[in-house]
């Protein structure tokens, strides 16, 4: 016989309750006090930001040369620190006579035009105008323009007068310049202290790519009214093919009753599967893919002229990047996306990965187009072409500066070999007949 003990449960005294009470109080208390803290450290810094920021780096050494002098100063005894930090102090407090004041400015900013070709001129032009009650010391106005910044002195200006400043925009490469916001700056000459106000947002210059015109004979795309036959069998079209026995599902819509009258059995009607055209046009803009810049730019020059052309003649488009599907409703629109089109580095494995993931979405293609540079492997765009099937023409352009441009087939695709953007619309004629 076998004896089972049991333990009663122990209970919890009243000191430990206390106590974990106690901790969890304390617990709570503690992150109360750390969100308040944050709170205040958070309000402090927003109230204090407008004078730490017109302080400039250079200000920023100075007074931090000065506390370290200082603390030198009281640590060694040492009195000629004691003169550094004091002239540093001065410094700083004679540089905030200059960053004093109000500025009544309307300032406008204006591109014209908004759109040119890379190599064409584009100039721009900020009108200043006094728009206060009071006359106006000389001040000086930046203006970020791309990569650059401009710099412009404003005389001193009476009541509502104005002054205007012309300059001009780089437009030597394709790009999406932005200029603005225009700020006016007021500081010291020793540049310690620095206050900007903003006066205009920023514009944006579209410098398209050159471009070469394809005549609508010569795109090499397939142009049709009623939609172009494939070789795929439907049961509802208009392109008739033939006559089969019918089965239990057919519309009897389709059936061919002089036939049936004539055989004794039900016939129903056949058609081969039209398709409007539809035409994909892929733009790697895979950094590997390029020799050069040049070489980029002229692939996007292609692109450019192809879809142009596309557009024109109001045949479904797709144009798609790495990082960008191009709009394709207007010439404008697909010239405006184009400038920004930029390289890209190992997005994808490879063309493929990035074709199949780039058109998973769009209507079926009758007729695709892969633009990409010299150093690509043509098994790369084999891989890509067959992502779309039997029924599409594939074209593949290889995009090489000063090589001859030809047109060659490898393994059943269409390469074209782009030497020159000139080249292109005799090519594309090639490729039609």
């Amino acid at each position: 016989m076998t004896l089972r003990t049991e333990r009663s449960p122990q209970r919890t005294s009243p000191a430990v309750h206390a106590l974990r009470s106690l901790g969890r109080a304390l617990g709570a208390a503690a992150g109360n006090a750390w969100r308040l803290a944050r709170q205040l450290a958070a309000l402090v810094l927003q109230r204090i930001r407008p004078v730490t920021d017109v302080v400039a780096p250079a200000g920023r050494l100075v007074f931090l040369v000065a506390v370290l002098a200082f603390a030198v100063s009281a640590l060694f005894g040492w009195v000629e620190f004691t003169y550094l930090a004091s002239t540093l102090l001065a410094a700083l407090l004679v540089a905030v006579p200059f960053i004093v004041g109000r500025a009544t400015y309307t300032v406008d900013l204006q591109l014209n035009p908004h759109r040119v070709v890379a190599g064409e001129r584009a100039l721009g032009q900020m009108t200043v105008t006094n728009s206060g009650e009071r006359a106006l010391l000389p001040a000086r106005m930046e203006l970020p323009v791309g990569s650059g910044i401009a710099e412009f002195v404003i005389p001193g200006l009476a009541p509502a007068a104005e002054h205007d400043e012309l300059f001009a925009v780089p437009t030597h490469r394709r790009a999406v310049i932005v200029a603005g916001p225009a700020i006016s700056v007021r500081g010291d000459q020793l540049g310690l202290l620095r206050r900007t106000v903003r006066w205009t947002e920023a514009v944006e210059l579209f410098v398209h790519p050159v471009t070469t015109r394809i005549a609508s004979s010569a795109a090499g795309l397939m142009r049709d009214l009623e939609g172009e036959i494939t070789k795929k069998i439907t049961s509802d079209d208009i392109s008739f093919h033939a006559l089969r026995a019918y089965e239990p599902g057919d519309a009897l819509r389709n059936v061919h009753w002089r036939t049936s009258a004539r055989t004794g059995q039900l016939m129903v009607r056949q058609f081969e599967e039209t398709r409007r055209t539809q035409l994909t046009l892929v733009h790697s803009a895979e950094n590997r893919y390029y020799a050069s810049e040049d070489e980029f730019e002229l692939a996007v020059s292609v692109t450019a002229s192809l879809a142009l052309r596309v557009i024109r003649d109001g045949t479904g488009l797709s144009v798609v990047s790495e990082k960008l599907a191009l709009r394709t409703a207007t010439p404008v629109a697909m010239l405006d996306d184009s400038s920004r089109i930029e390289p890209v580095s190992d997005l994808f494995p490879g063309l493929r990965e990035f074709a199949r993931a780039a058109t998973r979405r769009l209507p079926p293609p009758s007729v695709v187009m892969i633009v990409a540079g010299s150093t690509i492997d043509l098994a790369e765009f084999r891989a890509a072409q067959t992502l779309f099937g039997k029924d599409a023409t594939t074209l593949a352009f290889r995009i090489e500066p000063g090589a001859q441009s030809r047109l060659s087939t490898v393994s059943g695709l269409t390469v074209v070999t782009i030497g020159d953007l000139a080249d292109l619309p005799k090519l594309l004629r090639r490729v039609h007949r």
